[in-house]
């Protein structure tokens, strides 16, 4: 018997102005990087390992690597993630970053378990999203596992 298991993200962000008016939507895929691997992993054996939590927006154009720990470059701080839904093979992540939140150049976002440090989860790298103060950046990040 061959398994081969498969797991992949799906990252959608909704970038609204002041007054809820959505000014751009991007849909892109993301990497499971190597430390997410080893996080899933290492919770199959204990629970030592705090869950993924929180989200982060940066500013790096590096592609992503399975090697990646970290954003190339962190715009503000990392936000803890609004709900999190687990169906089936699929967990759905959702996190807003809201006015004055990670503004700038967004192009890259990450999942942690973590407000700083810990273990990344996944990674993408996007077109830029041009968040100005005042609007606010919703993320929905789902990773399913599939064979």
């Amino acid at each position: 018997m061959k398994e081969d298991l498969k797991l992949s993200g799906e990252v959608t962000l909704v970038l609204k102005d002041s007054n809820g008016n959505v000014k751009q939507t991007q849909t892109i895929k993301n990497l499971v990087v190597n430390a997410g691997l080893n996080f899933i992993t290492s919770r199959m054996q204990n629970t030592s390992k705090g869950i993924m939590s929180h989200m982060g927006l940066g500013s790096g154009t590096v592609a992503a690597a399975a090697g990646d720990t970290d954003l190339g470059s962190l715009l503000g701080s990392r936000e803890a993630i609004d709900t999190d839904v687990v169906n089936a093979n699929v967990l759905t992540y959702v996190c807003t970053f809201e006015a004055d939140d990670a503004t700038g150049a967004v192009t890259e976002a990450g999942i942690f378990n973590a407000a700083s440090g810990g273990d990344m989860l996944c990674r993408t790298v996007f077109s830029a999203v041009n968040k100005a103060a005042s609007d606010s950046l919703a993320i929905t990040w789902v990773v399913t596992l599939s064979v």
